[in-house]
């Protein structure tokens, strides 16, 4: 059996920890209040967004690459990846001096291909899913006789993401909970490894979409069937976990739940509204998994891991907006006013004087329920609360303009 085809061992990893000393972040592990107060139990967050690259995929790129021949790094290496691996193998490659050839989608966003290229790496854009790319990477591989890195499923790449447990371990030495996003499960296989090893009573969770829940797939009925559809999350949208992955999984790993994009987003939210800590969308799969029920933390000290911080701005901005709605701090009214001087003001005037603020507003006149004469107006509104939104609405109906409050 091929060396990187084993499971990592505890020595691996912390021959891996030694190896990347001064190479990465020791990345902070806080203790947040906020969070304690609220699911009734001592939480921490383990802040892999603030790892080299924005995510804890360079520590098993530059572990990985360290354990190459020489003729190996000679002839370069490639890999496929649509966001994190991608810019981790494209970090450890320009540290480690070996040519990187990385192959992406060709729906990846413009941010993410200029992070891999600003690394130094070569990027090819090639198919219309992962598994498109993931072809091309092998045929590059054997045909430019590169190295393929995967992303997931080999010793070395495991014994690199399992550094983040060991680091864990050494700052908070009585851990009762891990919570681990997964997707390929390379991060949850090194972490679980590094915590059974160290403290065998300390509980490994595992987080999947509910959108791409091929480990428990495997789990339940012994197959992988695939996706369910698009998810947000696309650190774990991986539909073929790797087999040594699911062994040490099922061996170390205690449980694992879903949760859905929703919950994903609104979690990311609150992070960033009460942390001011900015998380990609697997990032926040822990926090989601918490708020949502799914896992019982029974008092313990948890940590959640926040693996990585690379999210599209345009993504976030949506996710903002939606969830200041949930929490009333938006809210969107639709009215049909006639289409005559003064009745605009009329409307903006009453929303004035409750105090809320015009986040935004839309005039469309060409709408089929739009009646002639008259104008459909949708404000975007800023307000303070419930308590505030009912202000609103009682001088809204005062103006006398029938109004609707719109959900989509």
């Amino acid at each position: 059996m091929e060396e990187y085809h084993k499971s990592a061992s505890i020595e691996d990893i912390r021959d891996a920890e030694k190896f990347l000393e001064g190479k990465i972040e020791k990345t902070p592990l806080i203790h947040s209040r906020t969070l304690s107060q609220m699911f009734g139990a001592p939480i921490y967050l383990k802040l892999e967004n603030f790892q080299k690259t924005g995510s804890f995929k360079s520590r098993g790129g530059l572990v990985k690459l360290s354990h190459l021949t020489d003729q190996e790094k000679a002839s370069g290496v490639v890999a496929s990846s649509a966001g994190n691996h991608a810019q981790g193998v494209a970090y450890a490659a320009r540290i480690s001096g070996v040519d990187a050839k990385i192959v992406m989608p060709t729906y990846t966003i413009s941010a993410k291909i200029n992070a891999v290229r600003q690394y130094g790496a070569n990027v090819v854009l090639m198919g219309n899913s992962y598994a498109e790319a993931f072809a091309e990477a092998k045929r590059i591989a054997e045909q430019e006789k590169r190295c393929f890195i995967d992303g997931f499923n080999d010793r070395w790449i495991i014994a690199g993401q399992g550094t983040v447990g060991t680091e864990i371990c050494r700052e908070l030495p009585d851990v009762g909970n891990v919570i681990v996003p997964v997707g390929g499960g390379g991060l949850i296989s090194g972490i679980a490894k590094a915590m059974k090893s160290i403290n065998p009573d300390t509980k490994v969770y595992g987080v999947q979409s509910e959108k791409c829940d091929c480990v428990i797939q495997y789990q339940t009925d012994g197959k992988i069937t695939g996706s369910r559809g698009f998810t947000i999350a696309d650190g774990i949208a991986v539909q073929n976990p790797g087999d040594i992955n699911l062994q040490m999984i099922s061996e170390y790993v205690d449980k694992l739940v879903t949760v859905n994009d929703e919950q994903m987003a609104y979690a990311l939210f609150k992070l960033l509204e009460r942390h001011k800590i900015l998380v990609e969308a697997s990032g926040a799969s822990p926090m989601a998994a918490l708020m949502s029920g799914k896992i019982k933390l029974d008092g313990k000290k948890t940590v959640l891991v926040i693996s990585g911080g690379n999210i599209d701005p345009l993504l976030l901005s949506k996710i903002i907006y939606r969830a200041m709605e949930v929490d009333l701090g938006l809210v969107r009214i639709q009215c049909k006013i006639p289409d005559r001087p003064g009745s605009l003001h009329k409307i903006t005037s009453a929303i004035s004087s409750s105090g809320a603020n015009i986040f935004h507003a839309e005039v469309d006149n060409l709408s089929q329920d739009t009646p002639i004469g008259y104008q459909s107006i949708r404000f975007s509104i800023n307000v303070r609360d419930r308590e505030h939104l009912e202000i609103l609405l009682d001088l809204l109906r005062n103006a006398g303009y029938p109004f609707s409050i719109v959900n989509d």
